[in-house]
């Protein structure tokens, strides 16, 4: 019996610590200005409690298949805790969205990672109070009682308190945002609606790279487009090169520019490739691809609503639409690597951020390595102010 407590009681601290991590980060991190983010973030530490008498009393049970059924049931807890954490992190770290749960599809992993914790704990309580010789079938009651008890409190308090704190960002009306309209009574379109990109908008472009967990390299790009023109610099800081290149397009003449040369006329064909946003419109975001595009709810960023959705894509999608992903990876062959783009649609109905990841083998960017993944954040912003494009100087 020691040897299954302290196994379960391993996995009871795997848990703890990922609702610790969870807790800070909704405490520290989220903080969107909201009436009562401040009072989010204390409930959010509700389910480390939780999980925190789980390490107490942990479920230790005697039989051959209920023993097991304990240890699974706090591995799929962590199976559906582990991947919420690190969208969290995502949305926090680099999305701005203002909105903790957007929509039900956002929550519910939150929630059965919530029954998960409040069961293995509610069966640890059970034998606490009822003692390890009570009969198994009142135990698994009452710790099923526990259970839903502790699941349906924590969820009420803390999911009323986050979508109250939601619906008072919504309802507040801000002037003026760089992403687009902010009225709080509109709805932007659906998913699978007609998209566009804005007429002008100013652009910036984030990606990072990793090989095994280890970071290759970034790409910082700056820029803005007006109709068909665009012109941008992008600062690379890779393991291949170090230096600032750049694309233009003025008047249907294309323009490059490289750390050894400046700006020079370019024959290239693609130029239209290099337009980010709208380059990223035309090869991922088409009416076919958005045919299938998961609605994540509504969301709130800087002020102005935007619908979130997602859809997958392939490398060799990424990489059209994307094409300064190259500079990370090099001539890699991506086709097999799979990822998801995230894109907002704002009250105009027009593009205004997307972002995700995509990853896959990795040997043909370092010798000897397993996975590489690259992630991006592209924002498009201001886009109802009238740009004029110059042309470069050689």
């Amino acid at each position: 019996m020691r040897v299954r407590t302290f196994e379960l009681r391993l996995i009871g601290v795997a848990l703890v610590a990922c609702w610790t991590l969870t807790a800070a980060l909704v405490l520290l991190a989220y903080r969107p200005g909201g009436p009562i983010d401040l009072v989010v973030g204390v409930l959010a530490c509700a389910p480390l409690a939780i999980a925190l008498a789980g390490v107490v009393w942990p479920p230790v049970t005697r039989g051959d298949r209920s023993f097991p059924a304990m240890i699974w049931l706090g591995v799929v807890a962590l199976l559906v805790l582990v991947p919420s954490i690190a969208g969290l992190l995502l949305q926090l770290r680099a999305l701005g969205s203002q909105t903790l749960l957007p929509s039900p599809e956002a929550a519910y992993p939150w929630l059965l990672a919530l029954a998960a914790t409040s069961l293995f704990t509610g069966f640890g309580l059970a034998r606490a109070m009822l003692g390890q010789t009570a009969m198994r079938r009142r135990r698994l009651v009452r710790g099923i009682l526990w259970a839903t008890g502790l699941t349906l409190l924590t969820s009420l308090v803390l999911g009323g308190a986050a979508l109250a704190n939601d619906a008072a960002m919504r309802d507040r009306t801000l002037v003026a945002s760089r992403f687009g309209p902010t009225d709080p009574d509109a709805e932007p379109v659906l998913c699978t609606d007609p998209l566009s990109v804005g007429q002008d908008a100013d652009l910036a472009l984030t990606m990072h790279g990793e090989v095994d967990l280890r970071p290759i390299g970034s790409v910082e790009l700056m820029g803005r487009r007006s109709g068909q023109d665009y012109r941008w610099l992008a600062y690379v800081a890779t393991d291949r090169q170090l230096g600032t290149h750049g694309r233009a397009s003025v008047d249907g003449v294309a323009w490059e520019y490289g750390p050894d040369h400046g700006w020079r006329p370019s024959d290239d064909a693609t130029a239209e490739q290099y337009s980010v946003d709208r380059a990223a419109l035309d090869a991922v975001l088409t009416e076919g691809f958005r045919a299938t595009a998961e609605d994540r709810g509504i969301e709130v960023i800087d002020g102005a609503r935007a619908r979130r959705c997602r859809v997958a894509v392939d490398g060799e999608t990424f990489v059209e639409a994307f094409p300064q992903v190259r500079w990370l990876v090099g001539d890699a062959d991506l086709h097999r690597w799979r990822g998801q783009l995230d894109y907002w649609v704002f009250l105009d109905g027009q593009l205004g951020q997307v972002a995700g990841s995509i990853n896959g083998e990795a040997a043909e960017i370092e010798p000897e390595s397993l996975l590489g993944t690259v992630d991006l954040l592209l924002t498009a912003t201001d886009r109802d102010e009238h740009r004029v494009i110059y042309p470069p100087r050689r």
